[in-house]
């Protein structure tokens, strides 16, 4: 039985569904949606190699996504649900968005900007503060990360060995 609630797991459950179609498209799969009254309001897959462009996260796909269906950058009262815990500029966008609370699945060891490498949101500077949980579904998240990963080294492993014409 999870700690999570049900809520948390369905809209944890629909940002692997992003994360997976970011995966079929060859992008790192993370996924995220904006959830506001219980209603999906945005939402985004990595895109930075298809997109050409370094900051088309998830996390900032989702937040753009919901700032122009509301009409508004603020989006307070609003959850991010991602797959993968925030780097420090998915952070600083949430804290811009005003988003007030954040749901994240696998923990990021190398560059996560919440709780892995640094707590940017616990930062006293800020004049706005996110609530966090973290862990929802962690074990498929992570587990869809590694299975991009381990695929990507064996696609670059038979490259390498395949004979030359």
């Amino acid at each position: 039985m999870s700690e999570h609630s049900e809520e948390d797991q369905f809209w944890m459950h629909r940002a692997l569904a992003l994360a997976a179609h970011a995966a079929r498209l060859g992008e790192v799969p993370v996924g995220a949606v904006v959830v506001q009254d219980g209603r999906e309001v945005g939402a985004g897959f990595n895109a930075p190699i298809s997109a050409c462009d370094p900051t088309a996260h998830a996390e900032v796909r989702a937040l753009r996504d919901a700032a122009a269906r509301a009409g508004n950058y603020r989006l307070s009262g609003a959850t991010l649900y991602v797959t993968l815990e925030p780097c420090t500029m998915c952070v600083g966008a949430l804290v811009h968005s005003r988003i007030s609370r954040l749901v994240y699945g696998a923990t990021e060891p190398k560059g996560g900007a919440v709780a892995s490498v640094r707590a940017t949101l616990e930062e006293p500077h800020f004049n706005w503060s996110v609530t966090t949980t973290a862990g929802v579904l962690a074990d498929e998240c992570g587990q869809m990360l590694t299975d991009f990963f381990a695929a990507r080294r064996e696609q670059i492993r038979r490259a390498r060995t395949k004979p030359q014409a």
